[in-house]
């Protein structure tokens, strides 16, 4: 037995107890929370990889190494799902991101199924499968990259160029290596490089694991968020804030950002930051804006003298830069779209 005979099962278990611990700290502390649901089960599926070769070393012959290693391909769809709940504050998934995690899921049970009925390999779904990992990566870590200055979560902000791109690109070195250590590396090379990636994602894991006990990284995003402790009377600077967004409408500047806030203000942007997310009880910059820009344009939607007025025009002039953005904010924040809620709303005042 050579060294990395004896190493590998001792990395791959110190590993999977650490990622154990991350479970059992989001199953009791946030559980209800649908970003740590997801987390919960990408770690079952980091759990997994990490068990795949210790269950068999050899070969894909065996039924539990064949199940552990259809399960750890879902490691990086279910990254994707966790970095868009999580960074962008999202109370649920869209039924088109379930559909798309689900055909991904089915591509290595087809597999394995295939393998087990005729004993043949397909090498076109085993390509499709990785493909798609390469995606799913990438896309969650662009998430965590593209959303970082937007985020009023001082620790969660952390996470987004720690944890969260260890784990990334920890899939995408891991994927690299099994697709192409067999024609350009030796076995052992390869199986070098991988332990120690899994050491790196460890370390760096562990760091970051006592910071997932605070309540504010995972509190449930909420349409009409309310500070956990709001001090009796609001600070100058929010009282600032309030007059230049609710009164001065600078929410409606093309491109406006947290930065040009805080230099419209004067202030130093963190801040602006612990002002917005510790008095006002918003987690997300955009979210921000958008309160101030949905109540803009829910009066103009009620407004009997502006019913002729499309709704996209009313939606850009509040600021938002789209109407695919404006209406999912909007369906998210009422649960109807604004033609319905304009109906609704001119039914109520006696215009139809």
């Amino acid at each position: 037995m050579g060294a990395l005979d004896t190493i590998d099962p001792m990395i791959r278990g110190g590993a999977t107890a650490l990622f154990l611990l991350w479970i059992a700290i989001l199953w009791r502390d946030h559980r209800a929370v649908p970003a740590a649901r997801v987390a919960i089960a990408m770690n079952g599926t980091i759990i997994a990889y990490l068990l795949a070769r210790v269950l068999h070393p050899g070969g894909a012959t065996l039924f539990p190494y064949v199940i552990a290693d259809a399960l750890s391909v879902m490691v990086p769809a279910l990254f994707w799902l966790f970095a868009r709940l999580w960074f962008d504050d999202r109370r649920r998934i869209g039924w088109r991101s379930w559909a798309l995690v689900s055909a991904f899921g089915a591509l290595p049970l087809i597999q394995v199924v295939l393998i087990a009925a005729t004993g043949d390999f397909s090498p076109a779904i085993w390509i499709l499968v990785r493909i798609g990992m390469f995606a799913f990566a990438i896309a969650g870590m662009w998430i965590a990259w593209r959303g970082r200055a937007n985020d009023l979560i001082e620790a969660r902000r952390s996470f987004r160029l720690g944890v969260v791109g260890a784990i990334g690109g920890f899939v995408i070195w891991v994927s690299f290596l099994e697709m192409f250590h067999y024609r350009d590396m030796s076995h052992d090379m390869a199986r070098t490089l991988t332990l120690a990636a899994i050491l790196v994602v460890t370390f760096i894991v562990s760091i970051g694991l006592y910071r997932f006990r605070s309540a504010e990284l995972f509190a449930v995003p909420d349409a009409a968020p309310t500070p956990a402790a709001r001090p009796a009377e609001p600070s100058a600077l929010a009282q600032r804030l309030r007059v230049v967004m609710a009164e001065e409408r600078a929410y409606r500047a093309e491109g406006f950002s947290i930065a040009a806030l805080a230099a419209r203000l004067g202030e130093p942007e963190y801040r602006v930051r612990r002002a917005i997310n510790g008095e006002m009880g918003h987690r997300n910059f955009t979210a921000f804006l958008n309160g101030f820009r949905l109540d803009e344009v829910r009066s103009a939607l009620a407004d009997p003298a502006q019913r002729e007025v499309p709704i996209l025009t009313i939606a850009l002039d509040a600021g938002f830069g789209s109407l695919g953005p404006f209406n999912r904010a909007f369906r998210d924040a009422e649960g109807m779209t604004p033609s319905e809620y304009r109906s609704v709303h001119l039914a109520d005042s006696g215009i139809g």
